[in-house]
C-alpha cells in the first residue's frame, strides 16, 4: 500500500501546531496502525527529520495509551477497537488519513499526538480507595454478591481510560469514564462505605478540570472501544444526587 498521511505536528504545549503531509510507500495491509507510524518514523529519521511523537505501551488494547483521532473518529473506523488494534487493511489505498491528538481542555497537547492524561488520574485519586477489608480471595460461591451485579461491576471496570468518550463528545464530557469508575464500586458491597464521598469528590474534580456536561448524544458509548454503557451515567447521577440529599439532611 502507498499511504498518504496528514499528521498534526506541534513541537511543544506552548507552540502552535499544524498539519503536515507525508507519504509512506509499500506499507503492508497487515500492519497495525502503530506499526505504520513506526515505519513512518523510521523513514523520517533516515531522512534526518524529527519523528512523530505518539504514545503506546501494551499494543494489545489494554492500556489506552494509543488513543488517536483518525479521520474524524476516536481510534479510527473500527468498532470497539483501540488504535493499536486497528490495521491498515481498514483503509483504502490512495485516500489521505488524517491523524490528530485528542481535542479537549482537559487533555492539552504536549507534543505532536501526545496529550497530558493526568486529568483522569486526578479524578481517580479524588475518588480514593475502599477501606472495607476485602481479605484474601474467597471461593466464588461464598461471596454474597448477586451474579448480575458482579457482571455489571466487571463490565464497568473494563474501562481502560483511553478518553475516546471525551474525544467523541461535542461537550468534551468525561462522564462515561467517571461513571464507569463510580459504578465498579457502587455495585459492590465493598464500595458502599465511601460511596457518598467518592461520587461527590470525583464529579467535583471532573468539573474542576474543565470537562463538559453530558447532553445524551450517546457518542461516547458508540466510540468506546470497550463498549461501556451510558446506563453508568444514569447510575452515577443517582449516586451523586442521593449523596447530596443525604449530606444536606445530615
Amino acid at each position: 500500500m502507498n499511504i498518504k498521511l496528514k499528521v498534526w505536528r506541534q513541537k511543544s504545549a506552548k507552540e502552535k501546531g499544524k498539519f503536515v503531509k507525508y507519504t509512506l510507500e509499500n506499507a503492508s495491509p497487515e500492519m497495525s496502525f502503530l506499526e505504520m507510524l513506526d515505519a513512518l518514523n523510521t523513514k523520517l529519521i533516515l531522512q534526518g527529520d524529527d519523528p512523530v511523537a505518539f504514545e503506546h505501551d501494551c499494543r494489545e488494547g489494554i492500556c489506552g495509551c494509543c488513543s488517536l483521532y483518525i479521520n474524524g473518529r476516536p481510534h479510527g473506523p473500527g468498532e470497539k477497537t483501540t488504535t493499536c488494534e486497528l490495521h491498515m487493511r481498514s483503509f483504502k489505498e490512495g485516500k489521505t488519513i488524517v491523524i490528530e491528538p485528542w481535542r479537549s481542555r482537559g487533555f492539552p497537547v504536549l507534543k505532536d499526538l501526545i496529550v497530558d492524561r493526568h486529568a483522569f488520574d486526578k479524578i481517580l485519586i479524588a475518588g480514593g480507595f475502599i477501606s472495607n477489608e476485602a481479605g484474601t480471595a474467597q471461593d466464588a460461591n461464598s461471596i454474597l454478591i448477586r451474579k448480575d451485579k458482579a457482571d455489571e461491576a466487571f463490565d464497568s471496570a473494563v474501562c481502560i481510560g483511553c478518553a475516546a468518550c471525551v474525544a467523541a463528545c461535542k461537550n468534551a464530557s468525561a462522564m462515561l469514564f467517571v461513571s464507569a469508575k463510580v459504578s465498579q464500586f457502587a455495585l459492590l458491597q465493598q464500595g458502599k462505605v465511601e460511596a457518598k464521598q467518592r461520587v461527590q469528590a470525583m464529579v467535583r474534580k471532573m468539573d474542576e478540570l474543565g470537562f463538559g456536561n453530558c447532553t445524551n448524544t450517546y457518542a461516547c458509548e458508540a466510540e468506546c472501544p470497550k463498549g461501556i454503557s451510558v446506563t453508568n451515567i444514569a447510575r452515577m447521577n443517582r449516586e451523586f444526587f442521593g449523596a447530596r440529599i443525604g449530606t444536606q439532611k445530615s
